[in-house]
């Protein structure tokens, strides 16, 4: 982990949140979007499992703790302005609680 990389998250911007895009790491698949702090991120760090903070909860959740699709961390990327990470990720299942792999099956256009 480079250190100074996360130091420098803007978790400020967006009231102690970023954005964490996750996709899977072989085909490039977005799985789906949700928001990191900075304990979920060192979380997600620290165990090789994705971890995100619930914005109707209130709480941390590690994404397969309770359906068991886990999302196993490849890498983690961190966008120019170090307020969005991209997490790659090796997908156990569904990734989206409807069951699907993905939370982006709808098309709008």
């Amino acid at each position: 982990m480079d250190r100074k990389i996360l130091d420098n998250m803007d978790f400020k911007k967006s009231g102690g949140l970023v954005p964490a895009i996750v996709q899977d790491f072989e085909n490039g698949e977005v799985l789906m979007l949700a928001y990191v702090n900075r304990e979920s991120l060192e979380r997600t760090i620290e165990t090789g499992k994705t971890w995100f903070w619930s914005r109707s909860r209130n709480k941390l959740w590690n994404k397969g703790e309770t359906s068991g699709h886990y999302q196993y961390v490849k890498n983690i990327k961190v966008d120019c302005d170090y307020d969005t990470i991209l997490i790659e990720v090796k997908q156990v299942g569904a990734a989206c609680h409807t069951g699907r792999r993905s939370c982006f099956y709808r098309k709008l256009y």
